[in-house]
C-alpha cells in the first residue's frame, strides 16, 4: 500500500512531534541542524531539544514548509526535509559541500530523513525521496542537490549517521555525483 506524504503544516504539527518522539528524531535535533549556526543549533539542543523544537515549530507556523511526512493507516511513519538550498545556511557554509558559485534560487535540497526503527526496511524512503523531487519540482525547483553517505562498500553504519541518505538511493532515483571534497560525502544533483 502507498504512503499519504503531506508537507508539514501547523495542522499537521502534532504528527511530527509524534514521529520525532521525546529525542526530537536524532538527539534533540528537529531536523534543524542544517537550518541554523552551530551556536545556535547546540544551544537549541539543551531541555531536551527545546529550543530546536521551538524553532522548527515557528518555521512552520509562519507558513514554510520543511519538509513531508509519510504516513501508513493515517500514523506518520516517516520525514524527509526539502527546501530552497538557500534556507540551509550550514550547506552554504561547508567547505565540504557549498556550491562552487551561488546557486539559483529554483535549486532545492534534501538535507535529512528520519524513519522510526520500527518502520525501517519497509519502503518508507524509497517513496519519501520521489516525493521530495516532485514536491520541489511543484514549487519551481529545477534542480534537487543532496548530501548522502558513500558507503564504500560497507554494509552497516550507525543509522544516526545516514540521516542524509544512502548514495545508492540518490543514483537509483536519478541523481548524479557533482563534486565531492569528502570521500564519504559526494554533493549528488538532479535536474529537473
Amino acid at each position: 500500500m502507498a504512503l499519504d506524504i503531506q508537507p508539514l503544516t501547523p495542522e499537521r504539527w502534532d504528527d511530527l512531534v509524534q514521529l520525532f518522539g521525546d529525542n526530537g528524531a536524532y538527539g534533540n535535533c528537529w531536523c534543524t541542524w542544517f537550518r541554523q549556526t552551530s551556536k545556535d543549533f547546540s544551544a537549541g539542543c539543551a531541555n531536551r531539544g527545546a529550543g530546536n523544537r521551538d524553532f522548527l515549530q515557528r518555521l512552520t507556523d509562519a507558513g514554510r514548509r520543511p519538509g513531508l511526512i509519510a504516513y501508513r493507516d493515517g500514523k506518520p511513519v516517516g520525514w524527509v526535509s526539502v527546501a530552497p538550498l538557500d534556507e540551509f545556511g550550514r550547506v552554504l557554509r561547508s567547505p565540504t559541500l557549498k556550491p562552487h558559485d551561488a546557486p539559483p534560487p529554483t535549486t532545492w535540497a534534501i538535507v535529512c530523513f528520519y524513519v522510526p526503527r520500527s518502520e525501517r526496511r519497509r519502503g518508507v524512503t524509497r517513496e519519501l525521496l520521489p516525493a521530495a523531487v516532485d514536491y520541489a519540482r511543484s514549487h519551481g525547483a529545477r534542480r534537487v542537490e543532496a548530501y548522502p553517505v558513500d558507503m564504500h562498500g560497507r554494509t552497516r553504519i550507525e543509522t544516526a549517521g545516514l540521516f542524509t541518505g544512502k548514495l545508492d538511493w540518490f543514483e537509483r532515483a536519478g541523481f548524479a555525483e557533482v563534486r565531492r571534497r569528502s570521500p564519504r560525502q559526494p554533493v549528488v544533483a538532479r535536474d529537473l
